[in-house]
């Protein structure tokens, strides 16, 4: 199981990389593995602020959709606008070209309260 060991995870299955006062979010290679083929990837929340472990989209897979929450409190400020040609960069690439969202962090003490790479590995027992 692909678990980079310079992100941060929540147990929602959500990966988060820091750089500064932005973050960029995907969902883990655990998570698209479980959902299975990506075919759409809808997350219309440009320009919001999302409060965190609220819904900021929702992906579909071939036999369920699942909703994306949000690891921590920030603005949204880039959608990954390729998904809407190409969802299924979600399983091919979830960590690169599958990445979801940036946002402007709000909150960063929120940060400390993501799991490691190790804590994330524990919970989905990899």
């Amino acid at each position: 199981m692909n678990i980079p060991a310079d992100l941060k995870y929540t147990k929602d299955h959500e990966w988060v990389k820091i750089e500064g006062d932005t973050a960029t979010i995907g969902v883990t290679h655990f998570a698209q593995s479980e959902l299975g083929d990506i075919v759409y990837v809808d997350v219309d929340t440009l320009n919001e602020t999302i409060e965190k472990e609220e819904v900021f989209g929702s992906v579909e897979a071939v036999k369920t959709v699942s909703d994306l929450f949000m690891p921590i409190t920030g603005e949204i400020i880039e959608i990954n606008e390729a998904l809407a040609d190409e969802p299924e960069k979600v399983n091919t690439d979830p960590y690169g070209e599958g990445w979801m969202v940036k946002i402007s962090i709000s909150d960063a003490s929120q940060i400390k309260e993501l799991l490691s790479a190790a804590a994330y590995g524990e919970l989905i027992g990899a």
